[in-house]
């Protein structure tokens, strides 16, 4: 009897919404065999490695279906106790709880984690997450804060001992996350834990399914009416699948940066959100580097009182351009006709250049940079 995953899969092949690829093959078995092995390996909480079910770490390239299999797997997966979560929304989350422990009482304590003693926090914490799910399914893990990578080893020591199941995906190889990271060797423990508890899997196929669909329909939706709106939405959605969107916390020297719309790599924002905002060039450096793709909406005709807002979008486009990160706009008015006077508005003629090359072919092909 074929498992629920490898049905699902070979029904949205059958019916088009998705096209073979035999990267994906392996990838679909192992889904496969996880499922099975949460049906019939009871969790016995707290005896580690007795009725152990060895998780999923899926890695690759951007664009190779990782994230939509992730969906499929979640759906399917036949435990009832289960979390599907952007690997930094979880972060965050895990973050808060180590606060609320720390800076509560007694009584909050007692009432949030059904504990209160003891003063280190990651225990706690993860006698919590475990309460709430044994199979946790991650987004886009990545680690590039301190902060995480010290806390992950310690973390997921505590949610393994208490046979807690991860399913996750990444663009980059167990071995090679948080490369030369400050302190990395105290976050080699970690490593070593994804090794152990999850089959290792490179889903390196040859074909980006985003950058078909990016390069099968336009990147620059101008004006910015009613048609051009449903055409943006609808790229937006086929490129996001069916998870829930979250915000994104980006530090940037001491700051929070948020942007409020985000999917893995996928981020949605509007013009005023990023340009009308005192946001400098750290800030669009730390956007462009931790997304692969930006869909901007909303973007006005400019003249020279909105100079400010000019300067920003300028600064914006070249932080994303050397990134090669993907931008996906809805303006009212093609790029040489967005900033025709004003402050800056010959250099602005530059952007304009930028923008165009960024909607062809080739530059949307290109190896990000970032």
């Amino acid at each position: 009897m074929p498992s629920r995953i490898r049905t699902a899969y070979d029904r949205r092949l059958a019916d088009g919404r998705l096209t073979p690829d035999p990267s994906q093959v392996p990838v679909v078995e192992a889904l496969s065999r996880l499922e099975k092995d949460l049906r019939k390996k009871a969790p016995l909480a707290g005896l580690f490695g007795q009725n152990e079910v060895r998780g999923v770490y899926l890695w690759g390239p951007p664009g190779r279906g990782k994230s939509i299999l992730m969906d499929l797997f979640f759906a399917c997966a036949p435990e009832p106790r289960k979390t599907r979560a952007h690997f930094h929304a979880f972060m965050a989350r895990v973050h808060g709880l180590i606060r609320q422990w720390r800076e509560g009482d007694a009584k909050t304590r007692k009432r949030v984690f059904g504990q209160s003693k003891g003063d280190d926090p990651i225990k706690p914490v993860a006698d919590l997450i475990a309460a709430e799910a044994r199979l946790l399914c991650f987004d886009e893990l990545q680690v590039t804060d301190i902060a995480d990578a010290l806390i992950l080893g310690r973390l997921f020591e505590a949610l393994f001992a208490q046979n807690v199941v991860l399913a996750v995906t990444s663009n980059r190889a167990p071995d090679q996350l948080y490369l030369n990271g400050v302190n990395r060797e105290l976050f080699t423990p970690f490593i070593d834990l994804i090794e152990a508890r999850c089959e290792v899997m490179s889903v390196a196929g040859a074909r980006d399914w985003r950058l078909d669909r990016l390069m099968g329909d336009r990147v620059w939706f101008a004006p910015a009416d009613d048609a051009n709106r449903a055409a943006f939405d609808a790229l937006w959605s086929d490129l996001k699948g069916d998870q829930d969107e979250c915000p994104a916390h980006l530090k940037v020297t001491g700051r929070d940066v948020v942007i409020e719309r985000t999917d893995g790599g996928l981020a949605r924002a509007t013009f005023a959100e990023l340009c009308a905002t005192a946001l400098g060039p750290q800030d669009y450096l730390a956007i462009a580097g931790r997304f692969h793709t930006l869909f901007i909406e909303d973007v006005p005709v400019l003249g020279p009182a909105n100079h400010h807002e000019a300067r920003r979008f300028v600064t914006l486009v070249d932080a994303l351009y050397e990134a090669g990160t993907r931008l996906v706009a809805l303006a009212e008015a093609p790029p040489e006709a967005l900033y025709r006077k004003g402050v800056g508005a010959f250099e602005f003629e530059r952007t304009v250049s930028r923008l165009n090359e960024m909607s062809g072919a080739e530059w949307l092909a290109r190896e990000r940079t970032a």
